[in-house]
């Protein structure tokens, strides 16, 4: 007798939207934003390419007293627009946090303040984004959007989180895939 299989849940977990020209909302135009977690209850998400001129790690790890390292620190991100007052840290998963949401087998997010520490001492992560904020959808408003063409999901890729320039990453990612995303017009979600 064949036993009942558990009903599958489609996750984006892992993976990137990016918006369309077609994007309503103007806080999301030219965003990559990386899926953290997905299911019924809704998604959260942080853009990986919005740095903010407003805020540095140096000043950060310096009202935290905290020492600054001497290499070269990463921009402040803002991750999205809500809780621009939270801090989150999304690094390769060769460094381990005792508190981290896996996103995907190289990828996680905490807000874990012993990483700044670490980072301060250059023993955090080599590759991570320090970033202010998420965006977050309830449950059924992501997938709304996606039937909408307002975003163009694909899979994540570590080298356009951490080696692309911000500027470029909207295009690189979209791109990637054999995607002109600046090109995409009224073609999205027909392809």
């Amino acid at each position: 007798m064949p036993t009942p299989m558990a009903p599958v849940v489609d996750t984006l977990t892992g993976s990137f939207l990016i918006s369309t020209p077609q994007m309503p909302d103007p806080r999301f135009e030219e965003q990559v934003i990386l899926i953290c977690a997905h299911g019924e209850e809704g998604a959260m998400g942080v853009a990986v390419n919005k740095p903010n001129p407003y805020f540095s790690i140096e000043e950060i790890l310096r009202s935290s007293n905290l020492p600054v390292p001497e290499q070269t620190l990463p921009p402040v991100h803002i991750g999205g627009p809500v809780e621009l007052e939270s801090a989150f840290i999304l690094y390769q998963s060769g460094y381990r946090a005792e508190h981290q949401l896996e996103i995907s087998s190289t990828l996680s997010l905490s807000r874990e303040t012993k990483i700044l520490e670490d980072i301060s001492r250059g023993a955090g992560p080599e590759n991570y984004l320090f970033l202010l904020g998420y965006a977050g959808w309830g449950p059924g408003q992501l997938e709304s959007e996606l039937i909408a063409d307002g975003w163009l999901s694909l899979p994540a890729d570590d080298t356009i989180i951490f080696a692309v320039a911000n500027e470029e990453k909207w295009r690189m990612a979209a791109m990637l895939y054999g995607i002109d995303i600046s090109t995409l017009g009224d073609m999205a979600g027909y392809a």
